[in-house]
């Protein structure tokens, strides 16, 4: 059994804030990552509850070819329908939430970082020592979605709409990384919250 207990990091920003490029900062110094999406990926493959759950709740039409949530499909139907997101939501987090805490319980790490855009609305954040939230301009946002993900504008703009306002997850921070300048600045800010955190 596993008595050691990590530093938590609880990662977290809304969409194309740029918390995958703070959380592969915090890798390379030395920090387990633990992704939530890649975990809610995992919750939600063929054979698990949560896929049953999904196909009954939003039918045959949002599988892949292959037995697979084809996540393109899923994500068109429930970002245009906040009372869709929330059902998917409720099917989908108790699991991620399950699996997370496995990994953390696993975990031979000294820091642990959690990056999850829902960690405040999800509860994950009262597990965590510390909260970081990066931010940037809601237009940075929009540009990096179309570039990263290949959605159009409107698509892009309807998933910024479709988050809590930032404001709210700065209320909860302990710290908040500014991503809307040049990389190296994005550094500077991450690797002085890095220390102030190590140093505790």
């Amino acid at each position: 059994m596993n008595n050691h207990r990590p530093l938590l990091i609880g990662l977290t920003g809304n969409i194309g804030t740029g918390k995958s490029t703070v959380a592969k900062m915090l890798a390379e110094l030395g920090a387990e990552v633990i992704d939530a999406d890649k975990a809610a990926h995992e919750v939600m493959r063929t054979g698990t509850p949560a896929h049953a759950q999904i196909v009954v709740t939003f039918g045959p039409e949002v599988l892949a070819p292959d037995g697979e949530i084809d996540r393109a499909r899923l994500g068109a139907l429930v970002f245009a329908d906040p009372a869709a997101l929330a059902r998917l939501e409720t099917i989908v987090h108790p699991a991620t939430i399950e699996a997370i805490h496995r990994r953390i319980a696993a975990s031979q790490a000294t820091v642990v970082v959690i990056e999850a855009i829902k960690l405040i609305e999800a509860g994950l954040a009262d597990d965590c020592d510390s909260v970081w939230v990066t931010i940037c301009q809601p237009e940075q946002q929009v540009y990096r979605i179309m570039g990263g993900r290949g959605l159009s504008r409107a698509e892009a703009e309807q998933r910024v709409r479709a988050q809590s306002p930032q404001e709210e997850k700065i209320a909860r921070a302990n710290v908040v990384i500014d991503t809307s300048g040049k990389l190296s600045r994005t550094r500077a800010q991450m690797r002085a919250a890095w220390q102030r955190l190590v140093r505790q």
